[in-house]
This record gives C-alpha cells, structure tokens and sequence, in this order.
C-alpha cells in the first residue's frame, strides 16, 4: 500500500445484546472481537447486568423504545453490513428491535444468539420472549447459534445424540428459513461438533478437541459476532463460520485466567488467523 493510499472501510457492525459488566461477555465480548477482525463496532444495549464469572448478580433491562432509538441512531447515520443479537431479555424488547430492524436491507446478514441461559446457569431471558423471538426475528435472521441447552428448549425435548441435535435443527431451518449452527460444546464428549445446517445446500460439520479449562466466559457471544464481523467483510456463511471458531478457540487458548469462576477469553491475544 503507497503512503498516500487509503485503506479500505471496515464493515460497520451492530451488536444488539446485553452489557457485561466484568467484559468477559455480551457487548464488551462482542467489541473486542469485532475490533480484532478488523470491523468497526456499535451497540445497542438491551440491558445492564452486573456478573462476574462466578455467575449473574443483577439484570436491569433497558426500555424497548429506547433500544430501538439505539439502532435507528447507528444504521440512519453510520450505516450497516452486519448484525449481531444476543440477550432481548423480554418481549417488548424484540418487538421494538424487529419493528426497527425493518429500515434496515434485508440483505444484510443478521446473526442471532439465542441466548437464555448464561454459562454459569442464570436465566437471561423472560419466559415470555422466547415465542416472541422464534416469531419475530428467526425469519429476519441470516443464521440463529443456539447452544445445547437452547436448542433443547426451541425443540421441547432432549436431544442425546447428534442425529437427533442435527434432526432439530433442521426443524428450525424448515421451519424459519433460516441456517442454524447447532454448537455441541455442552455436551459431555471428547470432541466438540458444532453442524451447520444453511437453509440449501449439505450441512457441514466442524469438529475440534475440547479444551480443557474452566474459562469458556463469552464463547457464544464471541462466535457470533466474529460469524457477522466476517460475513460483513464479505465472506460466505460457512467460511465465516470455520474462521470464526478457530478465532473462539485460540481465544479460549489464550484466556487470562481471571476470575473464580469461567473466567473470560483472551481477545486481545488473537492476532491473526491462520
């Protein structure tokens, strides 16, 4: 690049998703990663939460209103190439969240974590919103991420083996039109096998060895907004999605160790990836 080039723009890349307050999770995750795959990151905060690793203390939602002003603030001047969501919290909140989703093109990939419940257990949406979410943003989405745990509750049913995890979501995909990756990262085995399921085409299936630690703080949050950041930057679904995890994993390799509990990932630590 000559000195008097300039670089290209990085993709602009909202996060709408829940604060955490110890920066392991949520939209401090969620900056950290975008910044590290070179995007420009904004937010539109859901709610408050005071947690640390050793569990979720407080919750305090913001007003669905107020997080609609949020996004419109960033997408009606900023603008946008990617989306991120994590914790909504309740109903009113998605549905202030899709009604102003819809200014937005609906080529822009949009990433959803459905996100119920935090890794050390504690319940991060109301009962009443997971029908909301399915309803109103699963069809808007470009992928839904859920968890084991998550992906049980969208089913109504355990699901023990992989045939039946992969069986489930692809209820979600016919059912939605949209990819689903299903992360086995809850499960008890060896290897951890994370199936992509796109709405065409054959699913795909990433298996690595699970790392042994206690310090997974964030790993859904992080692959998630690492899928858009990459899709913002151009890249085809699956490619985001096996970039994204090697980024997840040599993040969880580099994590600091802080904390007494699931302590958070080394973002700053990733530097490239090869």
């Amino acid at each position: 690049m000559s000195a008097n080039s300039t670089p290209p723009a990085p993709p602009r890349i909202l996060s709408i998703a829940g604060s955490d307050s110890s920066g392991g999770a949520g939209i401090q995750a969620d900056l950290k990663t975008i910044a590290m795959l070179g995007g420009y990151g904004m937010t539109a905060i859901t709610a408050a939460t005071a947690q640390n690793s050793t569990g979720v203390q407080a919750i305090t939602p913001l007003s669905g209103p107020f997080v609609a002003e949020q996004i419109r603030s960033c997408i009606r001047d900023i603008g946008v190439d990617a989306i991120k969501i994590g914790m909504l919290h309740d109903a009113d909140i998605i549905a202030h969240v899709a009604e102003a989703l819809e200014e937005v093109d609906s080529n822009v990939p949009l990433v959803l974590d459905p996100v119920m419940i935090a890794t050390s257990g504690a319940a991060l949406i109301a009962e009443d919103a997971v029908e909301a979410m399915k309803e109103r943003l699963f069809a808007r989405a470009m992928l839904v991420t859920p968890n084991l745990p998550e992906l049980e509750h969208l089913a109504g049913r355990n699901l023990r083996t992989t045939e039946l995890v992969e069986g489930a979501a692809r209820e979600l995909v016919a059912g939605f039109g949209c990819a689903v990756l299903a992360k086995g990262g809850h499960t008890d085995d060896a290897r951890i096998i994370d199936i992509l399921i796109p709405t065409e085409g054959r699913s795909v299936q990433f298996d690595h060895a699970r790392i042994e630690t206690r310090h997974t703080h964030g790993t859904g949050c992080t692959l998630s907004s690492a899928i858009a950041t990459l899709l913002g930057h151009g890249q085809s679904l699956e490619h985001a999605v096996r970039l994204a995890r090697r980024f997840v994993i040599e993040a969880i390799r580099q994590a600091p160790g802080y904390g007494a509990g699931s302590g958070p990932l080394g973002h700053q630590a990733v530097r490239k990836l090869d």
